[in-house]
């Protein structure tokens, strides 16, 4: 019962995000970029549902602006992370030998770094704009996609059907696709789930920090930042950023621990 209310309280949080980027996609309430002088600082009012920000600018629209920023930057990085991590994984894990052993080398030393001190490094030498940190984050966090799918490659491998398939004289690219690859899609869920989640808060410190897409774009990352100096005298341009990347966390662990609670075998066993 637990876990059904988890997975549908994360479900409904996810849901709200993706509804919100999309919907700011072609809709705000003010265009998120406009100045407005007269109202700087404004507090929540049914005029500005949020209050405003230093140059008067509408905060809700700024927030759905940097709600459909910060999902488009995770769902980019978690696809070319899984997609680059599969790959060498699967070719780490089926072919082994030395290639294993030379792909897994550069992975570890890789996984030597902690991933947002990869990525801030990383983005220095890029320069902060929105693909940059699809390519930092991504490289950061594919080197966990390769050892999981190399973990699972490696226990599959040697099972019968596997074994069965080369002895029918199917090739090895159509056994790793057709027998080997759909072992991986369940660990990779839980895995990708989680690390939207990571990607998130990832992307909101490089923001916070000015390495990520620069201002006067929204992210809320640069909102907090940006909300620094007027944390007594206009909490509301902090609070909003902080509740939708908290608010945001809650629901991915609540889905991710659902789905890895559904997706594998051993927590369904206990």
């Amino acid at each position: 019962m637990r876990l059904r209310g988890n997975a549908l309280l994360g479900g409904m949080l996810m849901a709200l995000l993706a509804a919100v980027a999309l919907l700011a996609t072609v809709w705000t309430p003010v265009a998120p970029l406009m100045p407005n002088l007269r109202a700087r600082l404004h507090p929540p009012s049914p005029a500005f549902l949020l209050g405003t920000d230093e140059f008067g600018r509408d905060v809700l629209s700024r927030i759905m602006a940097g709600t459909a920023t910060s999902t488009l930057v995770a769902l980019l990085t978690v696809a070319f992370a899984v997609t680059a991590g599969a790959a060498l994984g699967l070719l780490a894990g089926y072919a082994r030998g030395w290639t294993d052993r030379a792909l897994m080398a550069v992975n570890d030393a890789l996984l030597a770094f902690p991933g947002i001190l990869l990525a801030l490094g990383l983005m220095a030498v890029i320069g902060p704009n929105k693909y940059g940190i699809v390519l930092a984050l991504g490289l950061a966090y594919a080197p966990s996609v390769v050892r999981v799918v190399r973990a699972t490659v490696m226990s599959v491998r040697e099972r019968e059907f596997v074994e069965a398939s080369r002895s029918m004289g199917n090739s090895e690219v159509y056994t790793v696709l057709r027998h080997v690859l759909p072992n991986c899609i369940a660990p990779l869920t839980v895995l990708a789930t989680s690390m939207f989640g990571w990607v998130v808060l990832a992307e909101s410190a490089l923001s916070f920090l000015g390495l990520g897409v620069p201002p006067p774009a929204p992210t809320w990352g640069n909102m907090l930042s940006a909300a620094r100096p007027y944390m007594e005298t206009a909490p509301w341009l902090s609070i909003a950023p902080g509740a939708c990347i908290a608010l945001t966390l809650l629901g991915v662990n609540l889905l991710g621990d659902a789905l890895r609670d559904r997706l594998d075998p051993r927590m369904a066993a206990a």
